[in-house]
C-alpha cells in the first residue's frame, strides 16, 4: 500500500511542470527578441539566460523534493534542512561560477542575457504565487485524523 503524496509535494510537482512551461515560453520569446534586437549574439544570450534561470530556479523545487523523501527518524529534520541549504549554497557558488565564465564571451550580449534572467526569475515568482495560491492546502497538514467510533448507548451525553 503506497501513501498519498503530501500536499507540499503535489506543489512543488506543479511548480516544476509549470516553471519548465513558462522556461519554453520564454526561451522561445527571448529568443525571438534576441534575435531582433542583436542578431544571432542577442539569440544566444537569450536562450542562456533564459535557460541558465530556469534550471537554477527549477532546482530548488527539486532539491527540496528530494530532501522531502527522507525517512522519518530522529535525524529527519536536521538532514533534510542541511540538504536544502546545501543545495543553495552549492547553486549560488556554480551560478556565480557561470556568470563569471559567461562575463567577457563574445556571443554573450549583457543586456538581452540580464533582461532574460530578470524575466525568467520573475516569471518563477509568478509561477510559484498562483500555484501556492491555487494549491488547496489543509490547514491541519499531512496527518491522519483518528475515525469515528459511535458512542456506546451510556456514553451519550446526559444519561
Amino acid at each position: 500500500m503506497t501513501s498519498a503524496p503530501s500536499s507540499s509535494s503535489v506543489i512543488l510537482r506543479s511548480t516544476l511542470v509549470w516553471g519548465a512551461v513558462i522556461t519554453g515560453i520564454l526561451a522561445v520569446l527571448g529568443a525571438v527578441i534576441g534575435f531582433l534586437v542583436a542578431g544571432v549574439t542577442g539569440l544566444a544570450s537569450a536562450l542562456v539566460g533564459v535557460l541558465l534561470a530556469g534550471v537554477f530556479l527549477g532546482m530548488t523545487a527539486l532539491i527540496i523534493l528530494i530532501a522531502g523523501r527522507l525517512p522519518p527518524g530522529p535525524a529527519q529534520i536536521p538532514t533534510f534542512f542541511g540538504i536544502v541549504l546545501g543545495g543553495w549554497v552549492v547553486k549560488l557558488i556554480v551560478f556565480i561560477v557561470a556568470l563569471v565564465v559567461l562575463r567577457g564571451q563574445p556571443w554573450i550580449e549583457p543586456y538581452v542575457f540580464f533582461f532574460c534572467v530578470l524575466a525568467s526569475v520573475i516569471a518563477s515568482l509568478v509561477v510559484d504565487l498562483v500555484v501556492m495560491a491555487r494549491a488547496r492546502v489543509p490547514y491541519v497538514g499531512d496527518v491522519d485524523l483518528p475515525t469515528s467510533v459511535d458512542p456506546s448507548p451510556g456514553d451519550t451525553p446526559g444519561s
